[in-house]
């Protein structure tokens, strides 16, 4: 063990005085049985088993209220994968559950045997046909799909709230449609052919002209069966009526039966049937979805009504105009989401009665549009609205960035309303459907039932398709809560299929939850057709049991999953997976959520539990060090929670008071680290890279690797010695060049202009000056120390930067333009909470513009560009998501390039300063998707906005050219021939 390894023991919460009764049994401290452990490695390889405690328990929970711990997790890589995993779970008598994003709200992630995860490996979409189709594997999200179908003014018909984080495979097995979809442009509908395993492991390509022969090869039993259970539907005349009539409104409770009447050929019915499955007849392996035009030309309004039923009236009116959404919201929900950012705040007054309709839009064209809008103004005029608070316009409006706001209030109900719900509570989320014209009655209905049983009333969802979603909040761990929510399913259930004939599942997906009450809807024959197809084509029961049939009609209260707290920042966190898909250490070691779930579970657990000491022992490594702190988390979570922050905490738990001294005496003397730090970077400049690998790697083993960084190959060499001349006299700002731009030159062979040269050159090239302060040199944004939880270190520097630029700027009469993003983030912002009262208010007064920002809106409009690249590839930052210049940096580097590409995969590098030298495997996963984008084709130009973050973008594409887009704006405005540069590359 190295000699500073931090004591796991230092992050052990205080455990609650009674164990939770959904905890870990600490016989399960070993993680899998050794046996089937044995078993799958044997089967697939190590790297594709996941078998300690900690990897049970962080895929132990999904969105739902539910909470089952695998066995054993299996990541398969493909088809061939899961085809092993399905023979063995037949041969042992075992079950599978597959797992791709986690984001049901039913339990359908969740799996108390072999968990399959297939988000990892399963990620990629084909465009095809132009647009018209697209093949898309099933784990790529909604939201990436989308973002290369925009490209050909194309989108999928399913359109999900939880579009940045829930994949198409689960999209597809749960027929999940959203705000738009309806019953006519869902999966089901749109779905042009899916590729899938079955569970005896033929794989059936659906789109084959042969598929139905090669399926009466490979299943006679099984074609003869689906075509028999044709037959039988068909004879039935009311059996027919009936299931047309439930699929007249949104439903997807059970399987698709309907898929019977809609075939012709087993492979036809096959096809049907898998939608809305979830997962219980076999993998979708890949998907091929008829895509929908996109629809650019967009205008909605956020009309308030005084009642829920006023509101529920008016639907009608928009639907009959045209309107492609008419989303609902009460009070409670309109209340709740000022927790989201950019959600007016006054909103929080608004009264209970209070409730609002989203009314949508879009048209592929301006004229259009013109017509659509000019409907629904017409339908204003006949409208009951109100104004109960000065932000409400109750007016039509095309501007995007309103729009969004009112979509990310709407989308965010169930984890902003979730996010408020009392401490140490489950959250349940339902979804059911009525006929739309009985929206107003079964929205009545809802709030006076959950208000008898005592529910805190909130509603909202889908008002044109008659689809409404709520929420309850219970502690599953009181047998009397979960009496009262047992009570008010029961009574909620009979309400909707007796009282409306509705649907008890209208887009998530029958689930756990609703398993019991499927007899209830649909009644004894058509649920008996369903446990037929159940056995059909799973006759061995491997694949996902009591997810969707139950015989147990108290299923639904099994497995209900407790939230004991734990540290403020993360509390109120309902694990909605949001913030998944742009963490850089998901596909390494642990997400946001999965840090958080493990450590909930270690508040299950008693005292001295196994159990905890197990996690611990894997949460420093797994959570802490692997965490790339950039806080991206927080902007995609809809409640603002940042995982980052809390992970740094930790760090600074794990300290010791010697640590903690030595990183504030580093502050204290940076002049002298700098200085040191530069000289460092010039001898290794002559050193073989194998060398200083080799004698950082046997520091690292030695002392700790947290603490030690790695040296990499072709790493770039020292920054000049001085930094260029300028005046202070007719400066138009202060130009702060950032320490590591001190610190770092450009990579091998440039040769071109430093960094500060450019800057300043292209400043007065504008007519806007910069002048360079002559003591910068020793001054940090405290960052380096922030990072790792340095919290005394952070104040020492946060304090004396502060107080320097107060003084720099004449007292903040002059802009602090700063050079690396994630320096101006942590100037603006981050040290804030470090800052002495009297400093607090100096930093008040400072105006802190990050460099691109200062180009794109102070120097463009003065440039004259007299050159440009034929092509450029952006990164974008995660500091620059979190101050929101991310449309600067594309104007700045459009000015020096004709064509300038940002991946679709672009995400955080995890570099972070030096955690890319920490723990290198951090960013070559974090970048391995954008990697390959990138290096898919040449580009001219690599371009970004931090020097850390471009040499771990050169790491990660093994192309040493990455560079600042100031780099690249100077060298394209500058006066005469380019100095034989034939690029901003300047090779």
């Amino acid at each position: 063990m190295p000699l500073l390894e931090p004591d796991p023991a230092s992050l052990r919460p205080t455990a609650a005085p009674g164990a939770a009764p959904d905890r870990v049994p600490g016989r399960r401290a070993a993680g899998t049985p050794e046996r089937l452990r044995a078993d799958l490695i044997a089967l697939l390889g190590a790297d594709k088993v996941r078998h300690t405690i900690s990897d049970l328990v962080r895929y132990a929970s999904d969105a739902s209220p539910y909470r089952f711990v695998p066995q054993a997790v299996v990541v398969a890589e493909n088809v061939d994968d899961v085809s092993a995993v399905l023979a063995y779970a037949r041969d042992q008598g075992r079950h599978v559950v597959f797992r791709a994003a986690g984001t049901s709200l039913n339990g359908q992630a969740q799996g108390e045997d072999i968990l399959v995860e297939v988000r990892r490996h399963w990620s990629g979409i084909e465009v095809l046909d132009d647009g018209a189709r697209a093949r898309i594997r099933p784990g790529t999200t909604v939201l990436r799909a989308n973002a290369t179908l925009a490209r050909h003014g194309r989108l999928l018909g399913p359109d999900p709230a939880s579009a940045l984080a829930c994949t198409l495979g689960g999209v597809v097995a749960n027929n999940a449609s959203g705000m738009t979809a309806g019953t006519t442009r869902n999966s089901y509908r749109t779905l042009a052919s899916l590729t899938v395993v079955l569970p005896s492991g033929t794989v059936v390509d659906t789109a084959r002209p042969d598929a139905d022969a090669r399926l009466a090869r490979a299943e006679p039993a099984l074609c003869a069966g689906l075509l028999a259970l044709k037959a039988e539907i068909e004879a039935e005349g009311e059996l027919v009526a009936r299931i047309r009539a439930k699929y007249a409104i949104k439903n997807t409770n059970g399987y698709r039966l309907d898929a019977f009447l809609d075939g012709a050929t087993p492979v036809q019915i096959l096809r049907g049937l898998m939608v809305g499955s979830e997962g219980t007849l076999g993998f979708l392996a890949e998907t091929v979805f008829d895509t929908l035009p996109l629809d650019r030309h967009t205008a909605g309004a956020l009309l308030f009504f005084p009642t829920l039923r006023a509101a529920a009236a008016a639907v009608p009116r928009f639907n009959e105009v045209g309107a492609r959404a008419v989303e609902l919201m009460d009070g409670n929900t309109l209340r709740a989401s000022v927790r989201v950012a950019g959600v007016p705040a006054d909103w929080a007054g608004l009264p209970q009665e209070t409730t609002a309709l989203l009314v949508e839009y879009r048209a592929p064209d301006e004229a259009a549009l013109d017509a659509y809008e000019r409907a629904g103004r017409g339908v204003l005029t006949e409208l009951e609205l109100v104004r109960p608070v000065a932000s409400v316009s109750n007016d039509f409006t095309r501007d995007p960035a309103v729009l969004g706001g009112y979509w990310k209030a709407r989308k965010a109900f169930v984890t902003a309303v979730g996010g408020s719900r009392p401490p140490g509570t489950t959250l349940i989320t339902e979804d059911f459907a009525v006929p739309p014209a009985r929206l107003a009655d079964a929205c009545t209905a809802l709030l006076e039932l959950q208000s008898r049983h005592g529910f805190d009333t909130a509603v909202a969802g889908h008002a044109a398709h008659g689809n409404l979603h709520f929420l309850l909040a219970f502690d599953a761990a009181k047998p009397d809560d979960v009496a009262r929510y047992a009570a008010f399913m029961a009574e909620f259930c009979r309400l909707v299929v007796e009282r409306f004939d509705g649907s008890l599942k209208a887009e998530h997906a029958t689930g756990r939850n609703m398993a019991p009450f499927l007899a209830l809807e649909w009644g004894p024959r058509a649920t008996e057709l369903m446990w037929r197809i159940k056995e059909l084509v799973d006759p061995w029961g491997v694949l996902a049991p009591r997810v969707l049939l139950d015989r147990d009609p108290r299923a639904h209260l099994r497995g209900l999953k407790t939230l004991p707290g734990i540290e403020a920042a993360a509390d109120p966190c309902i694990e909605c997976g949001f913030c998944e898909p742009t963490c850089p250490s998901a596909d390494l070691t642990t997400t946001p959520r999965q840090r958080i779930v493990l450590r909930r579970e270690m508040l299950r657990q008693p005292a001295g539990s196994p159990v905890t000491t197990a996690l611990l022992d894997s949460y420093g490594y797994d959570a802490v060090d692997t965490c790339a702190g950039d806080s991206t988390c927080a902007l995609d979570c809809p409640v603002g929670i940042d995982t980052g922050a809390l992970m740094k905490d930790f760090r600074h738990q794990r300290h010791t008071a010697r640590e903690e001294s030595l990183a504030a005496r580093a502050a204290r003397h940076f002049r002298a680290v700098e200085r040191l730090a530069r000289l460092a970077v010039a001898a290794a400049g002559r050193l073989d890279d194998r060398v200083l690998t080799a004698v950082t790697g046997a520091a690292r083993r030695a002392v700790r690797p947290e603490l030690v960084p790695e040296w990499l190959p072709g790493m770039p060499g020292p920054a000049a010695r001085g930094l260029p001349g300028t005046r202070r006299v007719g400066a138009a700002a202060v130009y702060y060049p950032a320490c590591v731009n001190r610190i770092f030159g450009g990579p091998a062979g440039y040769r071109g202009p430093s960094l500060p040269e450019a800057m300043v050159a292209v400043s007065q090239r504008a007519g806007r000056p910069v002048w360079i302060p002559p003591d910068v040199a020793g001054t940090c944004c405290a960052t380096i120390w922030q990072s790792k939880g340095y919290r005394r270190g952070t104040a020492e520097m946060a304090n004396r930067i502060v107080a320097a630029a107060w003084g720099w700027t004449a007292g903040g009469r002059l802009p602090l333009v700063v050079d690396a993003s994630s320096c101006t983030l942590g100037l603006a912002r981050e040290v804030v909470p470090y800052l002495t009262p009297a400093n607090r208010a100096l930093h008040d007064g400072l105006t802190v513009v990050d460099s691109v920002v200062w180009a794109a809106d102070h120097l463009l409009p003065h440039l004259a560009v007299v050159r440009t690249a034929g092509s450029a590839v952006l990164h974008p930052t995660c500091a620059m998501a979190h101050l929101g210049d991310e449309k600067q940096l594309r104007e700045v580097a459009e000015a020096g390039a004709r064509e300038v590409v940002v991946p679709d995969d672009a995400g955080c590098c995890a570099f972070a300063g030096d955690r890319g030298m920490l723990h290198r495997e951090l960013t070559e996963s974090a970048t391995a998707k954008e990697a390959a984008e990138v290096t898919g084709r040449r580009f001219d130009a690599y371009l970004s906005a931090n020097r850390m973050c471009e040499i771990g973008m050169d790491q990660a594409t093994g192309h040493p050219g990455y560079r600042s887009v100031l780099l690249a704006l100077e060298w394209a405005t500058r006066p005469g021939p380019p100095d034989g540069h034939p690029s901003p590359s300047g090779g």
